[in-house]
């Protein structure tokens, strides 16, 4: 029985000296919302909500847990957090009509949804990749999040860290995608992972001319380079034309929509964000099924280190050769939140055999990069 005493949230906001770039827009700091949970008996579960844009999107999200969702749980008891995931999107499923704030809305049933299993493993003296179903506490690692300015800089970083892969933003142009793709596939050789991410940036005609341009440099895959809303016929189109793996699902919500997906089979690689949408509810039978399709699961993630930890999680109780997204670039509100996940092995992350995320934020140590709400 999972009841709820306390829900608060805390926003988190860490200034950066190189801004990430994509296709889209710029992020001139690295936002994070946590979620804190407090049951009867006094155990505390973690969680972290999806705000990277806009700029904005941090503070009105922990506004909305606060003043929306809190209530839903403190009021309710529930058997298991699946139940308490049914409960917040059937209470809140008007609301997100009313308001047409659908992404908002899921992203805070996410986050939530992390900290009530983070909770629940905790109860059951487990770490949570166990209660989830998994046999393993270890997952393999890329590095992502590389910008077009000077990338090999960044990349050579990774590369001596330990990362065997390296996944490139682009849609800057393509003699600008060309020539930092050629530097990266010099830095990795032949045989070493490459990926690319156009963060949506073209049209289904000029997808396929540059999949074709790309094709060269031996892309373990091509990430998101269309809108994610686009028909089927045109994803289906790509799909014939471009000559590597199609990867997406970061923007893919619900189970409808990855269940046509999964069945069109037009992306090789499925990326699921869990605080984004679906926590971990949704997201581990998602990663199950993804797998079970003879599709590649590798969670997708750029946020901070308590939403990394869970993706990390989620991977290692699916199972599959999935890898798991590290953002590369500075952020003390990732590296500083995930222990010793990322350096115990190299090319790896490693989960504490602590029951449920197996890390504790210390919020006095956070204190500095608090901002109101």
């Amino acid at each position: 029985m999972i009841d709820i005493a306390a829900v608060e949230s805390f926003v988190l906001r860490y200034p950066l000296q190189t801004p990430v770039q994509t296709s889209f827009g710029t992020m001139h700091d690295r936002p994070m919302v946590l979620v804190r949970i407090r049951d009867q008996d006094g155990f505390v579960g973690w969680g972290e909500v999806w705000c990277n844009f806009p700029n904005v999107g941090a503070e009105h999200r922990a506004r909305l847990v606060d003043s929306v969702f809190a209530s839903h749980l403190t009021s309710n008891t529930f058997q298991s957090p699946e139940a308490a995931y049914d409960h917040l999107t059937k209470a809140t499923w008007v609301l997100a009509i009313q308001t047409g704030e659908y992404g908002p809305i899921a992203q805070c049933i996410a986050g939530l949804d992390i900290a009530i299993h983070d909770l629940a493993a905790k109860r059951a003296q487990k770490p949570l990749w166990q209660q989830l179903g998994g046999t393993r506490d270890a997952v393999p690692v890329y590095a992502s999040g590389i910008n077009p300015t000077k990338p090999e800089i960044i990349a050579e970083q990774a590369l001596s860290a330990g990362y065997p892969g390296l996944k490139l933003k682009i849609g800057f142009g393509q003699e600008t995608d060309l020539a930092n793709l050629a530097k990266l596939r010099d830095l990795l050789g032949p045989s070493g992972k490459l990926m690319a991410d156009a963060n949506q940036a073209w049209t289904v005609e000029e997808a396929c001319e540059h999949a074709a341009a790309l094709a060269q440099y031996d892309l373990f895959w091509l990430e998101e380079p269309m809108a994610a809303d686009r028909p089927q016929a045109e994803w289906q189109q790509l799909s014939d034309c471009a000559p590597m793996s199609l990867a997406g699902g970061e923007n893919i919500v619900g189970d409808t929509d990855f269940d046509a997906t999964l069945a069109a089979r037009v992306l090789t690689v499925v990326q699921p964000d869990l605080a984004k949408w679906g926590g971990l509810t949704k997201c581990v039978p998602l990663g199950r099924k993804i797998i079970e399709a003879g599709l590649n699961y590798c969670p997708h993630y750029l946020g901070g280190g308590i939403g990394l930890v869970a993706s990390a999680h989620a991977l290692a109780a699916t199972g599959g050769d999935g890898m798991l997204e590290v953002d590369i670039n500075a952020n003390p509100l990732r590296s500083e939140l995930v222990g010793d996940m990322l350096t115990t092995t190299p090319g790896m992350a490693t989960l504490s055999a602590n029951a449920g995320l197996g890390v504790e934020p210390d919020l006095e140590w956070l204190k500095s990069y608090r901002v109101g709400h």
